[in-house]
């Protein structure tokens, strides 16, 4: 059943088309997720969805009784409640049902002494038909779902009683996402609800929307949020809305395909329409009555013509490329028995951990169990309880940080980049503020006027122009738009360093890591795959014996990590294996190049014995060059690379 339906929906400003004929129908039970670049029109669409502001032309059915519920990126809640009575008001009518039924019983009660009663059988009857529509709205449980909703959402019991006024910017927007989810809405409206979430906190939510008996459409940059939830994809570009079925990564697969399709046949197109500019010229200039009306004919089909728009330009892309300046050694960070505390409070107990050299490592965890206080200990700026942190040989460190610390806020983005790398020119600092999209007066910007992406996008040239061999990372896919995350992704999967992350972004962390620590206050597990191994692995069910299971664990440890470290080594002198024949392939190559040009010189094709020479040598050398290729492919596929 359509529970909303959108037809020819347009929406200007001033000059600016934000949505142009846009038509969509939503079904009951429907997931959707609504993408498309920043600024393309999406939380417009949600305005005019929720009736916050009015389409300039179309039309808009809602099915009867529907209620549309909306929660905004950017909420503001003031409130002097605790935050378990902030999302009770949800339930206000169920708590006035509540005070009805108490006050009709205490009515019954009286009327019940009386020896006649007219009222008694009516109270009753209102009684029995209240009873029934609170318990079929959870009025007897309602508290215990607005316990589990806030605790689903990260909200520890002790912190269930704090004052709203009291949270923080991403803890206020959990209350507000909370309420919207405990009011049940028909439809709901999801501006970027992971946000402020942790991973657990993702989870939770990715299986209350599933479980979810109403629609939704969502805004999201979490591209595994939305593989989780959706079924539809709806894409904003260039103020039109395109209709794709399956989870976004079925949508990147038919977009990628719709764009190389889309690009053959603009070249097509551009061909034609230079071929026949060219035929119009060349009538033109031949003169004559004739030519003249053939070229107009022309003319006037090649303005009918319904051009192509050119293809999305890769070059409006960041372009990042991360390259150590030394190789630093095998073991990178040593973590033994580390533990830490503020007064009395305990952070984390007993974290052991290595990481060595070319590993890409996730580090996950709650919210608040010191995932940036261990990066911190790491980089010397907060001091160890207990414990040893030991950095390798020739370890150079690179910091992203989450709150961008970094940077000077006065400073323009041009300073902030110059004055930390004086020996390039400025063409050359030109040239790199522009492959990161900062172009023209854009780098005369002051820090402290940039959004969090463009924040985000200063941090990383910095990050890039260290020339680090070992990079920490906190939270760097955050303000990134999708495209720049691929890229941000693409760049990390060639850089030939060490990578240490923290991300509640589990498609970055499934395409990027080959490792993930899990870090809680007992300690942290070690998890020797991607994102997806580390699910797996998590929800393997533990053995009945205890003993058994600990025994295992204790032998199962030196042996892992002696087959690590083998592994390690080995997979070290495949590389350089791979290398050379690499190198091999490209000299044999070379070679034959120059020969063949060689052999298309008068003086040597006209000697037969010089030219049967070099041909001579021209086979050898293909013939060695087929063998190389042999050992290349069967040393490539044992890499899996």
């Amino acid at each position: 059943m359509i529970v909303l339906s959108c037809s020819n929906i347009s929406k200007s400003y001033v000059v600016d088309t934000i949505l142009d004929k846009v038509t969509f129908s939503l079904n009951d039970n429907e997931k959707v997720g609504l993408v498309g670049l920043n600024g393309a029109g999406k939380s417009t669409l949600f305005n005019i969805l929720s009736g916050r502001i009015s389409m300039d032309s179309g039309e808009m059915y809602v099915s009867k009784d529907c209620k549309i519920g909306y929660l905004e990126q950017s909420t503001q809640i003031e409130s002097n409640k605790s935050i378990f009575d902030e999302v009770m008001d949800v339930f206000m009518p169920l708590m006035d049902m509540e005070k009805k039924l108490r006050q009709l019983e205490h009515n019954i009660s009286i009327e019940g002494q009386k020896q006649e009663s007219k009222l008694l059988d009516s109270l009753m009857d209102e009684y029995a038909y209240l009873t029934e529509e609170f318990q079929n709205k959870n009025g007897y449980g309602f508290k215990s779902e607005i316990k589990g909703t806030l605790k689903g959402l990260g909200f520890s019991e002790e912190q269930l009683y704090m004052p709203v006024s009291n949270l923080s910017g991403g803890q206020k927007a959990r209350v507000m996402l909370a309420k919207l989810l405990l009011s049940k809405p028909d439809i709901l409206l999801l501006d970027e609800p992971t946000n402020h979430l942790d991973i657990q906190a993702i989870d939770w939510l990715e299986k209350y929307i599933n479980e979810y008996k109403g629609a939704a459409i969502i805004i999201s940059h979490d591209r595994y949020f939305l593989d989780n939830t959706v079924s539809k994809i709806f894409y904003l570009e260039k103020s039109l809305l395109k209709i794709y079925n399956g989870n976004y990564t079925d949508f990147m697969k038919k977009r990628k395909d719709e764009l190389e399709l889309l690009g053959k046949k603009y070249e097509e197109q551009q061909k034609e329409i230079s071929r026949q500019e060219e035929i119009i010229r060349r009538f033109m200039s031949y003169g004559g009555q004739r030519y003249i009306r053939q070229a107009q004919s022309r003319q006037k089909m090649l303005d009918k013509m319904k051009k192509i728009d050119a293809p999305i330009n890769e070059s409006k892309k960041s372009k990042i490329i991360f390259e150590p300046k030394i190789k630093s050694g095998n073991d990178v960070i040593y973590v033994e028995n580390l533990s830490k505390a503020f007064d009395n409070f305990h952070l984390f107990n007993d974290v052991n951990f290595k990481i060595y050299r070319g590993e890409k490592v996730g580090l996950i965890g709650p919210n608040g169990v010191g995932k940036t206080t261990l990066f911190k200990m790491i980089l010397g700026k907060v001091p160890i309880n207990e414990g040893t942190i030991d950095l390798g040989h020739h370890v150079n460190i690179g910091y992203f940080d989450q709150e961008q610390s970094s940077l000077s806020e006065e400073k323009t983005i041009v300073d902030e980049i110059w004055d930390e790398n004086p020996s390039l020119d400025h063409y050359q600092i030109r040239s790199l503020l522009a492959q990161f999209l900062f172009f023209g007066d854009d780098i005369f910007k002051e820090i402290s006027e940039l959004s969090g992406g463009e924040k985000s996008r200063v941090a990383l040239i910095k990050l890039m122009m260290s020339k680090a061999n070992l990079l920490l990372m906190d939270e760097p896919t955050n303000h990134l738009d999708i495209d720049s995350k691929e890229v941000l992704e693409d760049a990390l999967l060639n850089y030939d360093g060490t990578l240490l992350v923290i991300s509640h972004d589990r498609y970055f962390l499934n395409k990027v890591a080959n490792k993930i620590l899990d870090l809680s206050s007992k300690g942290i597990s070690e998890y020797l795959g991607n994102y997806s191994y580390y699910l797996e692995k998590k929800n393997t069910p533990i053995y009945d014996d205890e003993d058994d299971a600990i025994e295992k664990t204790r032998t199962q440890i030196k042996a892992e990590r002696k087959k690590e470290k083998d592994k390690k080594l080995f997979e070290k002198k495949q590389k350089e294996m791979i290398k050379n024949i690499e190198k091999n392939i490209s000299e044999h190559e070379n070679k034959i190049h120059e020969l063949e040009i060689e052999m298309c010189d008068p003086s040597v094709y006209s000697d037969h014995e010089k030219s049967q020479k070099i041909h001579q040598e021209i086979l050898k050398l293909k013939d060695e060059l087929e063998e190389l290729y042999d050992k290349w492919v069967m040393l490539t596929e044992e890499a899996n690379i």
